[in-house]
């Protein structure tokens, strides 16, 4: 045995290398950050529609109805789960993961506040 190669001949054999990190990573970072953006963006609105919840109930004034009380904060965690899952896979899974972000956003933006 060789003490420079550790193995019985004296010769080593290459491995195949992976693709360079950045290569990688270039891939999806549009695709997560336009993602990413709309779940963030679901977050701060689902925020804001708690906050004006409280105020009007803080003025005794109407305020957001039960529907969107619930419905904005569920949509928010569904958007930030999918978009956690983008961000941790790779290929087909972060493709559908971005676009369960994208279709929530449209359904709750739809059924919350233009229907």
């Amino acid at each position: 045995m060789s003490p420079e190669t550790g193995n019985a001949e004296g010769a080593t054999e290459e491995l195949p290398r992976p693709a360079p990190v950045e290569m990688r990573v270039r891939r999806g970072r549009w695709w997560r950050g336009v993602t990413g953006s709309f779940a963030a963006g679901m977050a701060g609105l689902a925020v804001i529609v708690l906050g004006a919840g409280v105020l009007s109930l803080i003025v005794h004034a109407p305020g957001p109805g039960a529907a969107s009380l619930i419905g904005h904060p569920v949509a928010a965690v569904v958007a930030l789960a999918a978009q956690r899952v983008a961000d941790r896979r790779q290929g087909r899974p972060a493709v559908l993961a971005g676009a369960v972000v994208l279709v929530d956003v449209a359904a709750t933006l739809w059924l919350l506040w233009w229907s």
